[in-house]
């Protein structure tokens, strides 16, 4: 399968994403449950770098620019650290260009 997009950066790809933010998240982090976790997969597996670990051993998140790909979802092996469901109609990524 060849690649349509092999030739376009990814600053290129991302000037044609908008993100349409809900007031509601559409993924929450339990805290609390990330700090026994020893391998913060989510940190070094989600492309858009949203979470980043705190000097108290917590994590920060931002929901706000996420692709919506659930690769930290999927990576997460603490049982209730990562709560993932689909933004709200109207909300999320929105691709521009084509």
């Amino acid at each position: 399968m060849v690649d349509p997009y092999h030739d376009i950066s990814f600053e290129e790809r991302m000037s044609h994403v908008d993100f349409r933010v809900s007031g509601k998240p559409h993924i929450a982090v339990d805290t609390e449950v990330c700090r026994s976790c020893t391998t913060r997969a989510c940190v070094t597996a989600c492309p858009a770098n949203l979470f980043v670990p705190t000097d108290d051993g917590g994590i920060l998140f931002n929901y706000e620019q996420c692709f919506e790909c659930g690769t930290c979802y999927q990576v997460c092996d603490e049982s209730g650290a990562i709560t993932w469901e689909y933004p709200a109609g109207g909300h999320g990524v929105v691709f521009r260009k084509g």
